[in-house]
């Protein structure tokens, strides 16, 4: 690796993502995939995100100014403008002084400074969507860059010409995950074991749900059941108490650092369905009924979810949908069939891509004129 370029290191990479699981879990796993090929990757967000950037060391992790058009009010379109275009000037600062490799967002807002400056500085840049409907920032950038690396296939069927800048890689996937796709699935059995998540969009209506929906079950199948549920702060006691009073075995946590092994260890996950938890389903091969966060204007966790219940993987319910009763007996009818989970199981691993990280780090290197095996 180093005889081509003597003993001098490789100029990074510069990662630009927002502050979601979505937008820093693929990027994660790329600076990964990267790092194994001897090319740092520096990730630069805003200051809000900047937390959320623990898998990066810190004198990798660079943070320009950004904000999110929220409201057509004019006083606070120029307050954007304004302030994502002193992120651009931040960034092309940063550009300047790092001379990446190339400059790649993975979508959010605070992607926007970053790939743009790449852009005017003529650096080779892309964009990764990890759902099923590309964001509003992804949609913004993708004619400018030079490349496009998508989760799902048919992103852009009606613009040709953005489909023929298009890869279809898949969702990198961070090396937890990985490890725990190992685990084959689990024959359903006793403890019939169920994990509950909702994300920091998505707990509370879990708690409001799930519990409820476990006391109309029959007594025989809640002996069964063995829960791990993610829950705010704020609703820890109420959740717990409610399946103490049932004798229903449990471990409730606002947040489970090792979720993928957990959902490997899962006989069926009910979840959102954010773009990292469906491709997390999908490689370890779990499944899941999924309740897409409504109210979304690109409804990409709908999309996303369809993309599992197509493949037969997944049971999608809309939030409306979403009632205790209802959810009693989508768990009783799939407690009933050991043999469905089995097939939705191996479903959902059959859209899966475990080696997402490694092609996306391939499209970079290609699009920075360097070797996948530098």
């Amino acid at each position: 690796m180093d005889a081509a370029r003597g003993s001098k290191p490789f100029a990074p990479v510069l990662a630009a993502a927002g502050g979601t699981g979505g937008h820093l879990f693929p990027a994660e796993a790329l600076a990964a995939a990267l790092g194994n090929r001897g090319i740092p990757v520096h990730l630069v967000t805003d200051r809000r995100a900047a937390r959320f950037g623990g898998a990066f060391a810190d004198d990798k992790v660079h943070v320009v100014a950004s904000a999110t058009f929220h409201s057509r009010n004019p006083i606070a379109v120029a307050q954007t403008l304004a302030t994502l275009g002193s992120g651009f000037n931040q960034a092309r600062k940063l550009i300047r002084r790092l001379k990446p490799l190339a400059v790649i967002g993975f979508g959010g807002y605070p992607t926007l400074p970053p790939v743009m400056a790449a852009v005017w500085c003529r650096v080779p840049s892309l964009v990764h969507d990890s759902n099923a409907v590309i964001g509003r920032a992804n949609r913004l950038l993708a004619p400018r860059v030079t490349a496009i690396a998508t989760t799902f296939p048919d992103v852009f069927s009606d613009a040709p010409a953005l489909a023929a800048k298009t890869t279809l890689t898949g969702n990198p996937l961070r090396p937890t995950v990985i490890a725990a796709a190992a685990a084959p699935y689990p024959a359903p059995g006793e403890p019939l074991r169920l994990l509950v998540t909702g994300g920091s969009q998505g707990a509370r209506i879990m708690a409001d749900i799930v519990p409820a929906a476990i006391t109309r079950l029959d007594p025989a199948l809640r002996a069964r059941l063995a829960i791990v549920q993610q829950a705010r702060e704020e609703d820890l006691s109420r959740v717990s108490e409610t399946y103490a009073s049932l004798s229903v075995a449990c471990e409730i946590a606002p947040f489970f650092s090792d979720l993928p092994a957990r959902m490997a260890a899962s006989h069926l996950v009910i979840s959102r369905s954010g773009a990292s938890t469906v491709a997390e389903l999908a490689a370890i091969g779990r499944p899941s009924i999924l309740v897409p966060l409504p109210g979304a204007l690109d409804q990409d966790q709908f999309a996303n979810a369809g993309v599992l219940e197509s493949a037969g993987g997944a049971l999608r319910l809309r939030q409306d949908d979403f009632m205790p009763q209802r959810l009693a007996a989508e768990i009783a009818m799939l407690a009933g069939k050991p043999q469905r989970l089995v097939a939705m199981a191996a479903a959902a691993r059959s859209v899966g891509r475990l080696d997402a990280a490694e092609r996306l780090a391939d499209l970079v290197l290609k699009v920075a004129g360097l070797p996948a095996t530098p």
